[in-house]
């Protein structure tokens, strides 16, 4: 089965690399495909790497659909726009976008949900770390059993390991809510709270992952492996993490790059009004999505908490 990763930023280009077999790369620039094929280096997302000759880049979407398995590594507000046109009914997708849609509250697999077949790819991993061959332990999800112990025979490596569930909503929710979190736990330090404080979010954070997974009918072993408490340790911990810098930044009072996706944002956003329709109490969540909505500052989202009614653990 041949491979193909939609997304040439900094995890797409990882993956590709990583790969122990032949796999087309795409990237949506046309200069940005040239200049990796040019230097065989991603200097602009992954800087320091180089992309060795077992990965082929283009832009064309055409040769890339031409692949069985597409691997999809792009921004999750801009999945649904990519896909619209694209007959996908033939392909086994395997979505690495962590989020939930804002405009619909939904994750990626329901997004893509008219390919043959989808998994979703999460856990605790950094681009750098998988690039460089570090050994990295992901979840893939996928209903079809079968279908993941394909998937995982074909993606996994001697140093990228992947262990398969059929529960792809709690997956789906680790991946994504996790982010949210970790903007909390940037904006802890960036604020200098301390490390007890830091503690203190990730754990009541991790807590109301679980209360929505739960809601949404996800299994509560999936939270506590490698998509959920896994990843919730890597990203809540590192300025590697892009959610964390942002939450440094939020902390300190500093300016943060547009620019850069920040998947743990949008997700707050749809994270809130999924609550409401849910009626789950959400406070910490909550709070960090008036942060990121700079509706309240670090010394009015720590009032909020602090000041709620004091209750059973």
């Amino acid at each position: 089965m041949s491979v193909a990763v939609i997304g040439a930023g900094a995890f797409g280009t990882a993956l590709a690399v990583a790969l122990d077999q032949p796999v087309t790369l795409w990237a949506r620039d046309t200069n940005h495909a040239q200049q990796i094929r040019d230097t065989r280096r991603n200097d602009r997302r992954l800087p320091g790497v180089e992309v060795p000759g077992h990965v082929a880049i283009t832009p064309n979407i055409e040769t890339i659909l031409n692949h069985d398995i597409l691997i999809l590594t792009i921004p999750m507000q801009q999945v649904r726009q990519f896909i619209t046109g694209l007959d996908i009914s033939a392909h086994t997708i395997v979505a690495a976008c962590k989020g939930i849609e804002v405009a619909t509250g939904v994750g990626s697999s329901t997004i893509l949900s008219e390919a043959r077949h989808v998994a979703v790819l999460t856990g605790p991993s950094f681009a750098h770390d998988i690039a460089a061959g570090l050994p990295t332990a992901l979840t893939l999800a996928c209903k079809d059993l079968d279908v993941a112990a394909n998937i995982q025979t074909q993606l996994s490596t001697p140093a990228l390991r992947l262990y398969r569930t059929a529960d792809v909503i709690g997956a789906e929710l680790g991946g994504a809510l996790k982010n949210v979190i970790a903007i909390g736990c940037g904006a802890v330090m960036g604020a200098g709270l301390g490390n007890s404080a830091r503690a203190a979010l990730m754990t009541r954070g991790f807590a109301e992952m679980q209360r929505v997974a739960a809601r949404m009918g996800a299994q509560a072993e999936t939270l506590m492996g490698l998509s959920g408490l896994g990843d919730v340790t890597l990203t809540c911990n590192s300025d590697q993490s892009r959610n964390y810098r942002l939450g440094l930044a939020l902390g300190a009072g500093t300016d943060f790059d547009d620019s850069i996706t920040v998947e743990g944002a949008g997700t707050a956003r749809a994270l809130r009004s999924l609550a409401n329709r849910h009626e789950l109490d959400l406070p910490i969540c909550d709070t960090i999505a008036d942060l990121v909505d700079h509706k309240l500052d670090i010394s009015g989202a720590m009032h909020q908490l602090l000041a709620r009614p004091l209750k059973e653990e």
